[in-house]
Order: C-alpha cells, then sequence, then structure tokens
C-alpha cells in the first residue's frame, strides 16, 4: 500500500466518534435531523471541516419541492458556511488544520478548462456539488473536495454569521443578477422579488450608482427591509398589477435592467413585462418549471436576456468589501438556531412571509 492511500483511508485524528449529525433529504417534502457516518479525506485535495456556522438558502427549499431531481434520498443538504479545517489531503497547501475558512458553494478544481474560463460552476470535476451532488453543510462536519481553490482563510476574529452570507447569496446576487444585468451608472433597475438573493442583488447594484432601483415583492415586511437597504422604490404586487405599476414609474419607459430573484413563471413574466427598450433580463431565480418566453415582442425590443449559475469568481472582492466594512451582509440574518435546532430553522425559512425571515443562521456550539 502507498503511503498516500494510507493516508485517505484512516479515519480524521481529530474526530473521536464515528457518527455526525445532519440535516437530511428524504424526498420532495421530507427531511429529517439524523446520524450520518464522519466525512473523511478520500482524495489527497480533499479537507475535512468541521462547520462552526451553516446558513439555509432557497435553493434548499426548491430541493425539497422536487425541483431538483439529482438530489437524491440520504443526501445532507446546504452549500454555505464557515467552519475550521480538521483535516487535510497531502495534496492540499494552501489551508492548513485549525484555519478558519469561508466555505464557497461552489468547487472548482482550477484547472480544468472550465476553471480556466472562470467557469467554476462548471468545472469538471466540481461546480454545484456541496448539498446537490454530495453530502452538504448543514451538519457538524463536511468534506470540501479541491479544498485549495474552495476555501478561503478567514481572520480569526471575522464574525462567522456575516461571512456565510458571502458563501453564496452575495456572489450569486452579484454576478447573476448585477453583472449579467450590466447595471451601469444612471440605470433602473427593477429587483423582482426580495427575498435575501434579491436583496443582495440590492447592496451589489448600488455598486455602480443606479439612478433608481425599484424593488417588486408581495410582502410589505420586505420592502420596508429593502426601502432601508437602499431601494428607492417599492412596489407591493404581483403579476400584471406590478407590470402596471412599473411601467407608470418610468412613464412608460420600462426600466434598463430588470432582475428575476425568485425562481417562479410569474416573476419571469413580470420582468418582460417591465424590461424596456435595449433593456437587459438578468435571471437568478433557479427554476422548476417552464416559463413562456415572449420572444415576440422582446425581439424587436432589443431586449438582452441571460442566465446564470454562480461562479463565486466575485468571491475574493465581496470578502475585502466585507472585512472592511463596506459591504454589511449581517443585515440580512434576522434569525439565529443553534445547529440541532435545523429543523426549527427549515419551519422558519420556509414560513418566511409570516415570520419576517430573510437569512437564518445555524451555529454549531
Amino acid at each position: 500500500m502507498k503511503k498516500s492511500e494510507a493516508v485517505l483511508e484512516r479515519p480524521s485524528s481529530a474526530m473521536s466518534l464515528v457518527t455526525m449529525k445532519a440535516l437530511v433529504y428524504h424526498g420532495p417534502g421530507r427531511r429529517a435531523w439524523e446520524d450520518k457516518p464522519l466525512p473523511c479525506v478520500q482524495k489527497p485535495t480533499d479537507a475535512v471541516v468541521r462547520v462552526t456556522t451553516t446558513t439555509i438558502c432557497g435553493t434548499d427549499l426548491h430541493i425539497l419541492k422536487g425541483d431538483v431531481p439529482t438530489v437524491t434520498n440520504g443526501r445532507i443538504l446546504g452549500h454555505e458556511g464557515v467552519g475550521i479545517v480538521e483535516e487535510i489531503g497531502p495534496g492540499v497547501t494552501r489551508v492548513k488544520k485549525g484555519d478558519k475558512v469561508l466555505i464557497s458553494c461552489i468547487t472548482s478544481c482550477g484547472t480544468c478548462p472550465f476553471c480556466k474560463k472562470g467557469m467554476y460552476s462548471h468545472c469538471e470535476d466540481g461546480g454545484w456539488i456541496l448539498g446537490h451532488l454530495i453530502d452538504g453543510t448543514q451538519a457538524e462536519y463536511v468534506r470540501i473536495p479541491h479544498a485549495d481553490t474552495s476555501l478561503y482563510v478567514l481572520p480569526a476574529a471575522a464574525d462567522e454569521a456575516a461571512m456565510a452570507m458571502l458563501s453564496d447569496i452575495f456572489p450569486t446576487g452579484f454576478e447573476c443578477g448585477v453583472i449579467n444585468g450590466q447595471v451601469k451608472p444612471g440605470d433602473t433597475v427593477a429587483i423582482v422579488g426580495a427575498g435575501p438573493i434579491g436583496l443582495a442583488a440590492l447592496l451589489t447594484a448600488q455598486f455602480y450608482s443606479p439612478s433608481e432601483i425599484v424593488m417588486i415583492d408581495p410582502d410589505e415586511n420586505r420592502l420596508e427591509v429593502a426601502k432601508s437597504l437602499g431601494a428607492t422604490r417599492t412596489v407591493k404586487a404581483v403579476g400584471e398589477d406590478a407590470v402596471r405599476a412599473v411601467m407608470t414609474l418610468t412613464n412608460n419607459a420600462g426600466v434598463d435592467v430588470a432582475i428575476e430573484a425568485v425562481g417562479v413563471p410569474a416573476t419571469f413574466d413580470v420582468c418582460q413585462g417591465v424590461v424596456g427598450p435595449g433593456g437587459r433580463i438578468a435571471n437568478i431565480g433557479v427554476h422548476g418549471k417552464s416559463v413562456e418566453l415572449h420572444l415576440e415582442r422582446l425581439w424587436s425590443h432589443n431586449i438582452t436576456l441571460t442566465t446564470r449559475l454562480v461562479d463565486t469568481v466575485t468571491t475574493p472582492m465581496l470578502l475585502k468589501l466585507a472585512l472592511s466594512g463596506r459591504l454589511q451582509p449581517l443585515k440580512l440574518v434576522t434569525h439565529r438556531f443553534r445547529l440541532d435546532e435545523a429543523m426549527k430553522a427549515y419551519d422558519t425559512f420556509g414560513s418566511a412571509a409570516r415570520e419576517r425571515a430573510l437569512k437564518v443562521v445555524l451555529k454549531n456550539a
């Protein structure tokens, strides 16, 4: 047996137990907090991280609805979090045992053709796999493939709840919404959906000084939060009512950028209805159902439509802004739970309007 093989087969010396607790998916509408085997290093480039802070994403709710059939029974959910490195494989050089790290929602090898293009989401040996194709972060421990390029070392004093917001929602809102939507100084922007992703798009759109940011959502509480975070106008409406309201606000010109931040046909339709000539529609939402593309109108209005799965190429920049205080991710955290209260946390996040929930944070004491 080779030396490296012996290292890969042994369990972590830092872990005296053989099982851990985790939030596990068991098919549409079914989840459980249960025992699972402790992860261990399987490949030289792996790290095992003790999760200290994690959170729940809207994508996790899509999974529970059955919108992501590639997630199989028994999968540990979660793709966001902060933790402490407990074990590394012999090929890991940039992180070490004891480091506090931000876990990226996207795993990237850094060397395949897609990674070389900055399309980490399509990494040939990674992409969005945590809580999807391999076990995720809503657990006491998680195995991270390609640790050198999928973990970010944090200062020991970094606020973990704030940093966890940078695993997914901020790079997603920024890359898929703001960058894809090509927001420019003076633009009018409509964001459809004032959930965490929409609010992350709102905060990061302000990097480019648009003249107006209109937030559209039926939830009055979320619209009030949006106002406090910089929305210049809010529209409490859905469907055609929302379209009419935005067109009234813009004197029937429509907006330069319409950002879809929910992932249902109705909100995509609103984007198609409010975008003005020469405008851009940037889709962020995870769509589990087909939408009707009104190409019969869009083609003659010079409309650009973009889609994207987050690549997390902007995470280093967002991390600098958050650590300097120029970006304040904690403004999106509304509820905190212990990790072993994961089932209760899901109930709260799944009833966001009633509970006035944005991001929920789970702390592994």
